[in-house]
């Protein structure tokens, strides 16, 4: 995938769920959640069920066309823990995503007694990697993510 292609990706991501409120998400008949940002010729959806547990989809198409895809799955593995904190230090993440690796968040992330951690195999093309967030070093949060190029 080209230049053009990655930074639309980042502004993608960094337009839906990373910098959401609470009411910018679109709730469809299915009980699904879904973010679409545009730009040009390209498309990017994000649809996902669930909430502390959950697992979703990204595609990006071109032309009407599909070209790349994420699928993920995560949970909140500590259900005493504040989900709202988790999810906004997550999204703190998010809005980190970087060219090199533009799936989910950097390859770590501290604030305060927060650690987010995500590790990726591959590029863009094909790749896969498991995102964490520690509290006081002890895994609250896991995610797995895998995708790449479809058409």
């Amino acid at each position: 995938m080209d230049k053009i292609f990655i930074d639309f990706l980042l502004k993608a991501k960094k337009s839906t769920y990373a910098s959401a409120d609470g009411d910018s998400k679109k709730t469809l008949d299915d009980g699904s959640k879904e973010f679409i940002f545009s730009e040009g010729e390209y498309v990017y959806r994000d649809r996902y069920f669930g909430s502390d547990s959950f697992a979703g989809e990204e595609i990006v198409f071109f032309n009407n066309k599909a070209i790349w895809a994420m699928n993920y799955c995560g949970c909140i593995l500590e259900k005493t823990i504040n989900e709202k904190d988790v999810y906004s230090f997550l999204k703190q993440a998010l809005m980190d995503v970087r060219e090199e690796a533009p799936f989910r968040g950097p390859v770590e992330l501290v604030n305060g007694d927060y650690l987010y951690t995500s590790n990726a195999k591959g590029d863009v093309n094909s790749f896969v990697g498991v995102e964490n967030i520690y509290l006081d070093k002890n895994k609250i949060y896991e995610l797995n993510f895998h995708g790449g190029v479809v058409g």
